[in-house]
C-alpha cells in the first residue's frame, strides 16, 4: 500500500511540473471562455442560438466576459467577446467591471478638436441613444443570456423542487 502512494506521489511532481513549464498547458487552467459575435450575425442576437457560435479563451488572466447592448429607435446591435479585446476598440468601457450591467462611460476627449460636417462618420460616437455593458466572470460562456446565468438557476430549481417534495 504504501508503495502506490510513493508511486502516487511521484507521479504527481512529475505530471505537476511539467504543468507549469509547458507553454501549451500553462495559462490555460484560469482562462476564461467567452462568445465572441456580433447580431449581425446569425444566432448571435436575441434569442442567443449557442450551438452556431464557438467561445474562445480570453487572452488575459483576469479577463471579463462582455456583453454589449447598442440601441436605437428600437433597434438593437449585441456584441459578445472577451472585455481585453475590446479595451483597445472602445472608450466607453465603464470603470466597474464586476458582474451586472451599467451605462457605457461618457468619453469627453472624444471628437473634441474635429470639424466634420459629414455627420455619416458619427465621429462623435453617439449615434446610439443607449449602449448597455454587461459583464461577467464567475461561469464560462457567461454572456450569452441577458440576467440570468444557469449556474444560479439551477440550484434553485432543485431547492424549488425538493420544496415540493417535502
Amino acid at each position: 500500500m504504501a508503495s502506490a502512494a510513493i508511486a502516487a506521489k511521484k507521479y504527481c511532481q512529475k505530471y505537476s511540473h511539467q504543468w507549469e513549464t509547458d507553454p501549451l498547458l500553462k495559462g490555460q487552467s484560469s482562462a476564461l471562455w467567452c462568445y465572441q459575435c456580433v447580431s449581425t450575425q446569425p444566432g448571435c442576437g436575441t434569442p442567443f442560438n449557442w450551438l452556431w457560435h464557438w467561445t474562445k479563451v480570453c487572452p488575459e488572466d483576469d479577463d471579463v466576459c462582455v456583453k454589449i447592448i447598442e440601441e436605437k429607435e428600437g433597434s438593437q446591435v449585441i456584441t459578445r467577446d472577451c472585455l481585453s479585446s475590446m479595451q483597445g476598440l472602445r472608450t466607453d468601457i465603464p470603470a466597474d467591471h464586476y458582474e451586472g450591467c451599467r451605462p457605457a462611460a461618457v468619453d469627453v476627449k472624444l471628437a473634441n478638436y474635429v470639424n466634420n460636417s459629414v455627420k455619416e462618420l458619427d465621429i462623435y460616437r453617439n449615434y446610439y441613444d443607449t449602449t448597455t455593458w454587461c459583464f461577467c466572470f464567475l461561469d464560462h460562456r457567461c454572456n450569452n443570456a441577458i440576467t440570468s446565468h444557469p449556474s444560479v438557476s439551477f440550484p434553485i430549481a432543485i431547492l424549488l423542487l425538493t420544496y415540493q417534495l417535502l
